[in-house]
C-alpha cells in the first residue's frame, strides 16, 4: 500500500509538471498568435491606407518610420522588417540587442519560409527562464507580391510562472506528505490487525501435536479471510485427534500383537528341549536300574533349566510392561553404582569415580538396573574380544549426573543405530530385546536421557544424564 501511495503520487506529480509546462506553452504560442494577427493585420492597413510612399521594399523603412514603435508598444511585442535578402531595414528597439537573432535573417530560415506552404515560421526558444516566440512571414503589397520579410518577437517572463508552478507543487508535496504518512499509519495497523490473527493461527500450528491435545483457536475479532482459515485449522484439529486416537489404537494393538508372537516364540524355545526330555525319559525309564537317581536328577535338573528360562521370559515381559514407579529417595550414587558392579566377577570391568560422594533424588533399584543392564550388555558385547574392557565412570555436571559406561567389543552397525531402544530387538543370539528399552522408560521417567556412541568394531559408549532433584 505504501509504495503504490508513493509511485501514485511520485506520477501523478510528475504528470502534473507535464502537463502545467505543456498548458504554459500553449497558452503563450495562442497568446502570440493572437498579437500576431493583429500586428500584421495593422501593418496591412498601413500599407494599403496610409501609406503615401509606393509599396517597395526600399520604401518599407520610411513607411514605418514612426509607426513601427506604436504598433510595437500597442501589441507589446517587438517588430523587425528585412528586405528579401534577410537585411534589417527597420525594427522596434532602437539598439539591436541579442533579444534579435541578428541584423541579418539567416540564410537558412529565407529559405525555410521560401520553402514553407504557409510561406510562415513560428520558433519558440527560452534562456533564464525567458521565453522568446518568434514569427517570419512575408510583407507583401496589393499585388500579392513579396516586397520584405516581417520578424515578429513575443518575450515572455516565465519566472513568474516558474514561481506559481514550484508554490503549486510545494502544496501538492504537502498534500502527498499528509496522504503518505496517513498510508504509512493505515497499512501499520491494517497489517497489526491482520499479522496479529495470523501470529495467533501460526502460535498455535507451533504447539499442534499428534499425541497430545490441540486446542482450537477462537478469534473474536478477525476477517472473513481469516475466519475461513481459522474454521479449517479447527476442523483439522478434529480429524488430528479423530486419526490420532485411531493411530495410537492401531499401534498399541500391533505393538501387543507383535509382542505376544515374540513371548509365543520364546516360550516355544524351552518348550521343545522339555518335551524331548520327558519323551526320553519316559523311554528309557526302569525303575531298577541302579543310577535311576542319577538319571531322575539330571531330568529334573533339565527341566529345572527350561523353567527358568521361562521364569526368566515372564518377568522380562512384566518388567517393560509396566512403567517404572517413580520412587525417589536421597541415594548416594557412587556407593550404589559400586554396589551394582559387585555382582560381576570379570576384572575387565574398571570403575571410575571423580567424586568421594554424590547424592541425588532417585530410585536405588533401579538405578542398580541401569547400571547392571549396561554393564551386561558391555561384556556380551566384548565377550569375543582378546582383552575385554568394560570401562564405568559416574560424575557431576551441574544439576545432573552423567553416568558412561564404555566397552572395546564390536560396536553397533550404521544400519540398526536407530533400532537400539525399539522393543523387541536386539543383535544377540538370545534375550527378547527389552532390555534397553526398558532401562530407556526408567531414564526418561525421571527426565534423564540416554544416549550412545559406536563405532564398528572399536567399541560403544552409552551416556546416561540424570537430574539431581
Amino acid at each position: 500500500m505504501i509504495i503504490l501511495v508513493l509511485l501514485a503520487s511520485v506520477l501523478i506529480l510528475g504528470v502534473t509538471v507535464y502537463q502545467y509546462d505543456e498548458q504554459t506553452k500553449d497558452y503563450n504560442i495562442q497568446r502570440f498568435e493572437r498579437k500576431e494577427a493583429a500586428t500584421i493585420k495593422t501593418i496591412d492597413l498601413e500599407l494599403t491606407n496610409k501609406t503615401k510612399y509606393p509599396l517597395k521594399t526600399e520604401n518599407l523603412a520610411k513607411i514605418f518610420q514612426e509607426r513601427i514603435y506604436e504598433i510595437s508598444s500597442i501589441n507589446k511585442l517587438d517588430i523587425a522588417i528585412y528586405d528579401l535578402n534577410g537585411n534589417l531595414l527597420k525594427s522596434s528597439i532602437k539598439r539591436i540587442s541579442e533579444e534579435f537573432e541578428s541584423k541579418i535573417i539567416s540564410q537558412g530560415v529565407v529559405t525555410e519560409l521560401v520553402k514553407n506552404d504557409n510561406h510562415k515560421i513560428l520558433k519558440s526558444r527560452e534562456r533564464k527562464g525567458i521565453g522568446y516566440q518568434t514569427s517570419y512571414s512575408f510583407i507583401k503589397d496589393s499585388k500579392l507580391e513579396r516586397i520584405g520579410i516581417l520578424e515578429i518577437q513575443f518575450t515572455q517572463d516565465n519566472s513568474e510562472i516558474q514561481k506559481e508552478l514550484r508554490e503549486f507543487i510545494s502544496r501538492l508535496g504537502l498534500v502527498y506528505l499528509f496522504m503518505f504518512l496517513i498510508a504509512i499509519s493505515l497499512a501499520y495497523f491494517l497489517s497489526s490487525y491482520i499479522t496479529r490473527s495470523i501470529q495467533t493461527i501460526s502460535d498455535k500450528m507451533q504447539q499442534t501435536r499428534l499425541n497430545e491435545r490441540n486446542e482450537k483457536i477462537i478469534l473474536n475479532a478477525a476477517s472473513s479471510e481469516i475466519e475461513v482459515l481459522v474454521e479449517a485449522y479447527n476442523s483439522m484439529i478434529d480429524q488430528l485427534e479423530e486419526s490420532a486416537v485411531k493411530l495410537a489404537r492401531s499401534e498399541r494393538e500391533q505393538a501387543w500383537r507383535e509382542m505376544a508372537k515374540q513371548v509365543a516364540h520364546e516360550i516355544k524355545n524351552p518348550l521343545t528341549p522339555m518335551r524331548l526330555s520327558v519323551q526320553s525319559f519316559e523311554r528309557k525309564f526302569n525303575p531298577e536300574d541302579e543310577k535311576i537317581k542319577e538319571k531322575l536328577a539330571e531330568y529334573s535338573k533339565t527341566l529345572i533349566q527350561q523353567i527358568d528360562v521361562m521364569s526368566s521370559i515372564a518377568s522380562a515381559f512384566s518388567d517393560f510392561a509396566k512403567m517404572p514407579t517413580q520412587k525417589r529417595e536421597r541415594v548416594e550414587v557412587i556407593s550404589v553404582v559400586k554396589l551394582a558392579l559387585d555382582i560381576f566377577n570379570e576384572d575387565s570391568i574398571n570403575y571410575l569415580a571423580k567424586d568421594k560422594e554424590l547424592f541425588a533424588n532417585l530410585d536405588k533399584t533401579q538405578l542398580i538396573r541401569i547400571v547392571t543392564n549396561l554393564v551386561k550388555n558391555g561384556m556380551q558385547a566384548a565377550e569375543k574380544t582378546e582383552t575385554p574392557i568394560v570401562n564405568v565412570a559416574v560424575s557431576s555436571e551441574g544439576k545432573h549426573i552423567k553416568i558412561t559406561v564404555s566397552d572395546n567389543g564390536k560396536g553397533i552397525a550404521e544400519n540398526v543405530k536407530d533400532l537400539i531402544f525399539e522393543p523387541k530387538f536386539t543383535t544377540k543370539s538370545s534375550g527378547m530385546g527389552l532390555g534397553l528399552p526398558m532401562i530407556k522408560n526408567i531414564i526418561e521417567a525421571y527426565e534423564g536421557t540416554i544416549s550412545f556412541t559406536s563405532e564398528e568394531g572399536k567399541g560403544t559408549v552409552f551416556t546416561v544424564i540424570l537430574p539431581k532433584e
